[in-house]
């Protein structure tokens, strides 16, 4: 029989703190993260802002930045080394971390560095990636996230919604700057003047990127034309932006005439689901010379006929007459904006990661996280990139639930 009795002694320092037997438990292994320098000189991003590091530190987390990584966008390892980073003068010191952060895909001189089984969260345009690197990549069973895959149960992706906000915006900007270049544009302001008539831009999506370009041509007193294959975006866009302008479905014989008379035409085709949509060279040919096409969809391959990728030193081209502006990290030319987008949606995503002790455990619980991976344990797990490359792939969902 148990004896109950010195439970309920009230008698000499029985009411007196007593010692506990607590469960002596291992302290868990630091989480570190990794921040590498793009070795893309057109890329001029970075994953974490000074400010995401400070707040990683404070939770705990190891977080290694390689030396001059940031600095394009006008972060230096000064405001790195007082968040609390530890800089790294070697790139295979920072891949050696749990966790890699950066912004261009693995490239094929970058494979040296990548360890067995390494985390590696980065943005993999189809423009980029080839398949000797993804092949290289599942070989060492890296476990690889992509950002334009991350989205919710409700369709709604955070850092391609962000990057597009400035793409949208920037897309008018750099259109602008071409028509009123005097050696190869037009020579004519975008929006004109009392007595002149605004250019005409004309936007093919009616999507985020389409919204924020339709917002900043407005702004600078364009006209402006959108095109889209679905009515609820258009009238959503209609609603959203409060003024009158012109929208129209992709009748063919609407958009001809259209583009007779268009100064710009901005594509922002979600091209997965409106690749029937796409500018032939005929109706290219038709556009008046001097004018401009902005390509917002150049990490898919492209939504021109005549479109070729670019890069952020020699942006533009011409073809037919018309000067082409076509380069698939756009957002990147304001990369200190794109940085701070970017390290907002990051950096409490790394706090969960370490938080739950393993990326495997994470992936279980984050569905969003958990649709950007594009490789897991070095099984192709994305359909899209499966297509592009004439692989197979495997459901995220059934693999993760079986690690």
């Amino acid at each position: 029989m148990v004896d109950l009795s010195a439970q309920f002694a009230f008698g000499q320092g029985g009411l007196l703190p007593q010692e506990e037997v607590l469960e002596v438990r291992k302290k868990s292994k630091q989480f570190v993260v990794g921040i590498p320098k793009e070795t893309d000189k057109n890329e001029h991003r970075v994953p974490l802002t000074p400010q995401g590091v400070e707040i990683l530190v404070r939770q705990g987390i190891v977080v290694l930045k390689e030396a001059n990584a940031g600095i394009e966008s006008k972060y230096c390892d000064e405001d790195y080394a007082e968040a609390g980073a530890v800089i790294c003068s070697s790139t295979d010191d920072v891949y050696k971390c749990d966790l890699i952060l950066k912004i261009g895909c693995v490239s094929e001189q970058e494979l040296v560095h990548v360890k067995e089984k390494q985390v590696i969260f980065s943005t993999v345009p189809i423009t980029a990636m080839t398949k000797n690197v993804l092949r290289a990549l599942m070989k060492k069973r890296v476990t690889a996230v992509a950002y334009e895959f991350i989205h919710d149960l409700d369709g709604y992706y955070p850092i391609l919604r962000s990057m597009n906000e400035i793409a949208g915006t920037l897309s008018v900007l750099v259109a602008a700057e071409c028509l009123n270049d005097v050696e190869s544009g037009k020579g004519v302001l975008l929006g004109g003047i009392t007595g002149i008539s605004p250019a005409e831009v004309v936007v093919l999506g009616a999507n985020t990127a389409g919204e924020f370009a339709a917002r900043a041509a407005l702004g600078l007193g364009a006209t402006v034309k959108i095109f889209d294959s679905y009515m609820q975006r258009l009238v959503t866009i209609q609603e959203k932006l409060s003024q009158r302008l012109f929208t129209s479905n992709y009748h063919e014989s609407v958009l001809r005439k259209a583009l007779l008379s268009a100064d710009v035409v901005i594509g922002a085709i979600q091209l997965e689901s409106d690749e029937r949509f796409v500018l032939s060279q005929d109706m290219i040919q038709t556009m008046k010379p001097c004018s401009v096409v902005v390509d917002l969809c150049m990490s898919q391959g492209g939504c021109f006929a005549t479109s070729k990728a670019t890069t952020l030193e020699n942006p533009t081209f011409s073809s037919h007459k018309v000067i082409h502006y076509c380069v698939p990290n756009i957002a990147s030319k304001a990369a200190r904006t794109a940085s701070i987008a970017l390290s907002n949606i990051l950096m409490p995503m790394v706090k969960d990661i370490a938080g739950y002790g393993t990326v495997s455990a994470f992936f279980k619980q984050n569905y969003a996280a958990r649709q950007g991976v594009y490789i897991y344990n070095g099984i192709l797990t994305n359909p899209i990139l499966a297509k592009h490359f004439g692989m197979t792939s495997k459901d995220i969902d059934l693999l993760s639930a079986a690690f």
